[in-house]
């Protein structure tokens, strides 16, 4: 079959394709610029993330500083626990001994140290077994220590240094 297509027919098809064409490219622009904003979009949301991984592994990182600090500070702090608790019982002690110390005495035998009691009754009584008497103590003479058999000082008071009683 032959068709005869006539000037004006011809020209209105050419102008549909004329349309069609340019509707076609509009749609083809539209469709690139929403291609380009997606792609954009992907860019954008991949650097995103990549800055988020690399943000989540140096928290990570600083985590386990920050665990590993927190560690050594326990750590620290029980053995400073376990120090204060060993110098709190050597105090303990020592003020036991200190107490015990303040009522001690020396007992003096012709100015030399002859023995240390926690007390002048102890010290008696251990003179007392060398052969001085349990009632015969007085007060200390004014002569020198070397010259009195027996006499009992206040620890305190005892100068180490210069070898007898202070007093």
């Amino acid at each position: 079959m032959i068709r005869v297509i006539t000037h004006t027919r011809l020209a209105s098809l050419q102008k549909d394709v004329d349309q069609a064409r340019a509707r076609s490219q509009d749609v083809q622009a539209s469709a690139d610029a929403a291609y380009a904003r997606h792609v954009r979009t992907i860019h954008d949301l991949t650097a995103e993330a990549d800055a988020a991984d690399r943000r989540a592994e140096e928290s990570s990182a600083r985590t386990r500083e920050l665990r590993h600090a927190l560690d050594q500070a326990h750590a620290n702090l029980e053995a400073a626990r376990t120090t204060a608790a060993e110098r709190t019982a050597r105090i303990d002690a020592l003020t036991e001994e200190l107490s015990v110390m303040l009522g001690a005495v020396v007992l003096l035998h012709y100015g030399q140290l002859h023995s240390l009691h926690p007390d002048e009754a102890a010290a008696k009584r251990h003179a007392a077994t060398f052969g001085a008497r349990l009632d015969g103590w007085g007060p200390v003479s004014d002569r020198p220590a070397a010259e009195v058999p027996w006499r009992i000082s206040p620890l305190s008071r005892w100068a180490v240094a210069d070898g007898g009683d202070a007093g």
